[in-house]
């Protein structure tokens, strides 16, 4: 039985290497913290996040946007019906577990009202959580409703679609443009370089 013929025993294959990983390196101290942990699960969850999100943006947009012009092709039905609802689900999904286990790796490191406040040595992570913040809700709040819309699963005009697909895409593109300075305020933090790794 081979664990990486589906996507929960690829998952759990990499969750057991991880661990795997922690106990070999048990002495180091990272490994050992429940902070440790959080950010990376943090960073699991981000990568699933933005990773989607550049994939609606450099591959399924454009990619659909040709299937249209190719009158001999076979259309993006496939893509709308098959690919779009399970990418948006991991999409939206990894986007709230992404901002939730950055603001608990934020208060287990006693700085989450600093981060947000912009304050002191938090401003730059600061930077970081307030541009996350705004791509979750742009992906809540605008992305995943419109989508809805967009590929049938709520019921709209042509019109709605039609100013569906506009919002939808500037939501998404603001998102990759605002990932850009977030993921640099994330690894530039001084928390990063005085011990904590956010």
């Amino acid at each position: 039985m081979n664990p990486l013929k589906s996507v929960l025993g690829t998952i759990i294959t990499g969750v057991v290497l991880a661990v795997i990983f922690a106990l070999v390196y048990k002495a180091e101290p990272g490994l050992a913290n429940a902070k440790e942990w959080t950010i990376w699960f943090h960073a699991v969850v981000g990568v699933i996040w933005i990773g989607l999100l550049y994939y609606f943006n450099f591959v399924q947009v454009p990619a659909v946007g040709a299937a249209l012009a190719d009158s001999d092709g076979p259309g993006p039905a496939a893509i709308n019906k098959y690919v779009a609802p399970r990418a948006l689900l991991w999409f939206r999904w990894a986007a709230l577990l992404t901002w939730v286990s950055g603001a608990a790796a934020l208060a287990k490191y006693g700085i989450l009202k600093q981060a947000f406040m912009l304050e002191g040595g938090a401003a730059i992570i600061g930077v970081g959580a307030w541009l996350g913040t705004i791509m979750l809700l742009n992906v809540w709040g605008i992305i995943w409703p419109c989508q809805k819309r967009i590929l049938g699963m709520k019921e709209a005009s042509p019109e709605q679609i039609a100013k569906c697909k506009v919002w939808a895409l500037m939501a998404s593109r603001t998102n990759t443009a605002l990932s850009i300075p977030m993921l640099m305020a994330m690894t530039a933090s001084s928390f990063h370089n005085g011990g904590m790794p956010l």
